[in-house]
């Protein structure tokens, strides 16, 4: 599984142009595999933290992969739910179990996130794609634009919870990147510093769900691609508003990659995943 588990984050990390493979040497190797783990370790209710504020709205990056893994999770009888802020949270709410953050300061934001954790009593805490806290109390873009008005502080719940949590990044700036903080001062950001018990990189933070994701395949013997469709996710979430955080378009890609590119991931992940129980089961 640790071949395996190189062999996918070599595929997810392709095409990048932010420092991430400079980033995966300071991470112990094997880190999809870890996190797919921890999924199957810890069934029950799992938040998923996403939407990265972009030009009025929110990005493609995170909220495609966090729709993929919550249709994931509930082929695994668990039970997620999305936690968010606006204008997001009304979009998903339509059709997803979601819980609502207020865009707060940390003071007042934090009853909101003790409230959450009583009443949903999570297994397992997730972040995709989500701002994380800097060392001077500040949320920043990758262009060091302050966004910390526009940020829910979903940090809290990595700070409050006594569950485990998994962070997806691919630029610095994001929740869980404080595990790398000393990696990060050779990019040109201003790093994240709020730290996460799994940190999983990739060139595009979906990306590194689908990483986990062919993990979870292997584990359990299934096609759970089969489950999501990235492409039609993007439609849906460009229809309501979302931009390409990259581009600021609103348009159907990911970080300014178009959405085949995220597609021809998977397929190389399916590709590998299934290639190697076929050999395997010869």
């Amino acid at each position: 599984m640790q071949t395996l588990s190189k062999q996918i984050e070599d595929i997810i990390l392709q095409h990048d142009n932010r420092g991430m493979r400079q980033v995966r040497g300071t991470l112990p190797p094997g880190y999809c595999y870890r996190a797919a783990r921890m999924i199957l370790d810890n069934r029950g209710v799992v938040l998923i933290g996403t939407g990265f504020p972009v030009s009025g709205s929110f990005e493609t990056d995170g909220p495609i992969g966090a729709i993929a893994l919550y249709r994931v999770l509930t082929e695994l009888n668990c039970k997620p739910v999305l936690v968010c802020a606006p204008p997001i949270s009304k979009i998903f709410s339509r059709n997803y179990m979601t819980w609502e953050l207020p865009l707060v300061d940390w003071d007042k934001s934090k009853p909101a996130v003790m409230k959450a954790l009583k009443n949903l009593q999570p297994r397992l805490i997730v972040s995709i794609e989500r701002p994380g806290i800097t060392a001077d109390g500040r949320y920043y873009n990758m262009h060091k634009t302050d966004i910390t008005e526009l940020t829910a502080k979903f940090d809290i719940f990595f700070q409050e919870s006594q569950s485990p949590s998994i962070a997806f990044g691919d630029g610095g700036n994001e929740i869980g990147m404080g595990n790398v903080r000393d990696t990060l001062t050779a990019l040109d950001i201003i790093p994240a510093e709020t730290t996460c018990d799994e940190l999983v990189i990739a060139s595009v933070s979906n990306w590194g769900v689908y990483g986990v994701i062919a993990v979870l395949c292997r584990l359990l013997n299934q096609d759970l691609f089969n489950i999501f469709d990235p492409e039609t996710i993007a439609n849906y979430l460009v229809d309501n508003g979302c931009v390409d955080g990259v581009t600021s378009r609103q348009e159907s890609s990911e970080d300014g990659f178009p959405i085949s590119v995220g597609i021809s991931i998977i397929q190389q992940l399916r590709d590998l995943v299934f290639a190697q129980k076929s050999a395997r089961s010869a």
